[in-house]
């Protein structure tokens, strides 16, 4: 069973922190606003805007930033200011014990997979993959997507929509959603992270900035590893900012990864708004969803209280 963490009042303390990449601390601060107006108090952790070299400090400050988050029984929600890279480094180094105790939302994306993927396989706890504070910056904080991390946070059910794309495979499921960065699924896989089996669950999957062909030799490890098989369903989101080497490799990226779907039974969607984009809409990952492709739309659906006749 998932636990999922308390969910978020007025007056909750958020804490902001930069486990990864650094961020300069004034594209932060839109975010640090925009929260304190949705009626949060908000503690900023001392990697934000901190530097050292690529990373918010050197993996001795990140772990204690992050670490000290964790285990401040004040802070009910922990906010990953933004992703880049830099958590592998720390993750076998981090004291999860006050953590399993007092849960809490774990928020963001893209680098922060690797704690969405940890502590939904091995402690059994939900996150949110989510906008994170350079989003708040990004066509005003009022648009749909970030709005979307604020209903998450709540506990306000969502029931997403998007339009249908040539390469979906129709049908209805049910299952735990699982996922996030494609880059980071595959760069865990034979590390105590990484999900044993994907049996029944729901996955998603979305990248940035890659190869095409490293697209589709990162899923072919994700095939011989066997996380495709015996999938609830599969989200395709966002693969942006593609790259294509100097002889072309021949196919777009949803072509790719379609190649790599089409043989398997249950329902695929492909341009779900989740990603290194505008379009990302909060995901409760490790909670139960329900995804309907249809040759019309596709829906997915989270909460406390639904039905299968809510889709249509």
């Amino acid at each position: 069973m998932i636990t999922i963490p308390p969910y978020l009042k007025q007056g909750d303390t958020i804490g902001i922190v930069c486990p990864s990449g650094f961020m300069p601390y004034e594209k932060v601060e839109t975010c640090i606003s925009v929260l304190q107006e949705w009626g949060y108090k908000v503690k900023v952790g001392k990697t934000v805007g901190h530097q050292y070299h690529y990373f918010s400090g050197t993996d001795i400050e990140r772990l204690a930033d992050l670490q000290a988050m964790l285990d401040d029984f004040e802070i009910k929600a922990i906010l990953c200011a933004r992703g880049g890279y830099g958590l592998s480094r720390l993750i076998d180094s981090i004291n999860f014990k006050t953590f399993i105790n007092n849960p809490k939302w774990i928020i963001g994306f893209s680098d922060i997979t690797i704690l969405h993927v940890h502590i939904t396989h091995r402690l059994k706890i939900a996150t949110l993959h989510a906008p994170m504070a350079g989003a708040f910056n990004e066509g005003g904080f009022n648009n749909e997507y970030v709005l979307s991390l604020w209903k998450a946070m709540e506990g306000i059910s969502y029931h997403y929509h998007c339009a249908p794309h040539p390469f979906n495979k129709v049908g209805r499921s049910e299952g735990e959603l699982i996922g996030g960065n494609l880059s980071i699924i595959a760069h865990l896989i034979g590390t105590k992270s990484m999900y044993k089996n994907a049996k029944g669950k729901i996955l998603f999957l979305e990248d940035v900035g890659e190869y095409l062909y490293n697209i589709d030799r990162l899923f072919i490890q994700l095939m011989r590893n066997g996380l495709l098989e015996d999938l609830a369903g599969c989200i395709i989101g966002g693969f942006t900012d593609m790259k294509d080497t100097h002889i072309p490799y021949g196919e777009d990226v949803y072509s790719i990864i379609s190649n790599h779907l089409k043989d398997y039974s249950y329902p695929v969607c492909f341009g779900f708004p989740v990603g290194h984009q505008t379009e990302n809409y909060a995901l409760k990952v490790g909670a139960l969803h329900q995804l309907q492709v249809t040759k019309d739309e596709v829906a997915l659906l989270n909460g406390r209280r639904y039905s299968t006749e809510m889709f249509y």
